[in-house]
């Protein structure tokens, strides 16, 4: 059977590391890349056998970019900290490693998000998918701040089994993140040369809602998909909001 690598990017997630790095055992090597994390994350990832790499954070394509060529073997599981194997998708991938002959340079793999302690099935989230596994020299990530995906030099096949992903430690934690999402996406938007007016304020946080909440049947998820389809909304409007303060900042 093919070895490989797991790669799991930290910054402070004591709370998450050790059941992260328990959840992909099976791997040959656990990689842990660190942005000099302040709490016992690093001690605890070491405890449990990973190798750890630290470098100062820019933004999460390029510290995943930066890290994937470090990997001992050529196929890389990626994990976030958040996240979680169980024993399908376990399964399912060490059924592809064990293959004479792989097709396919990277697999997409659809997840199982929670938020609040609740499954979202709906909630403009019922599509989510993300590659995680994929051939170490044959992708990369896209030079993005946010939501930036892998480009692959080759056929991308799909998996059955889903991730597990934990999006919620408590509000405060979500709201941290959310800032930091809206500012990154925000800055990118701005260096692009956008300039938003009232359409951008009043028309696409509206319809984000009502697409997430209605079309996208966030309204099935109860009361906890209505929380989630109005921070959907909020962070579209933040977004705008950064990308006039960056645009002011820059003209002075």
């Amino acid at each position: 059977m093919r070895k490989i690598t797991a790669i799991i990017p930290t910054y402070n997630e004591e709370h998450n590391i050790k059941e992260a790095i328990k959840s992909v055992q099976w791997a040959d090597e656990i990689l842990i890349v660190d942005s000099f994390s302040t709490d016992n994350t690093v001690s605890l990832a070491k405890e449990l056998g990973a190798r750890v790499i630290q470098r100062e954070y820019e933004h999460s394509a390029s510290q995943k970019n930066w890290a994937i060529p470090q990997a001992t073997y050529e196929w890389i599981f990626l994990l976030d900290a958040d996240e979680r194997v169980d024993k399908a998708l376990q399964q399912e991938i060490t059924s592809i490693l064990k293959q004479e002959n792989i097709e396919e340079v990277a697999y997409w793999i659809k997840r199982r998000n929670f938020f609040m302690g609740s499954e979202i099935k709906y909630s403009g989230w019922q599509g989510d998918k993300v590659i995680r596994l994929f051939k170490r020299d044959e992708c990369k990530y896209e030079n993005k701040s946010v939501h930036a995906e892998i480009i692959c030099n080759g056929k991308v096949g799909m998996l059955k089994s889903k991730l597990i992903h934990y999006t919620f430690k408590d509000i405060f934690h979500y709201l941290e993140k959310w800032d930091r999402y809206t500012t990154m996406s925000a800055k990118d938007r701005a260096e692009r040369g956008e300039t938003p007016n009232l359409y951008h304020f009043l028309v696409k946080p509206a319809f984000r809602f009502f697409q997430d909440y209605f079309l996208k049947l966030g309204i099935l998820d109860g009361l906890t998909g209505y929380i989630l389809c109005t921070l959907s909304s909020m962070s579209v409007f933040m977004r705008y909001l950064k990308v006039r303060q960056f645009n002011q900042d820059k003209n002075g």
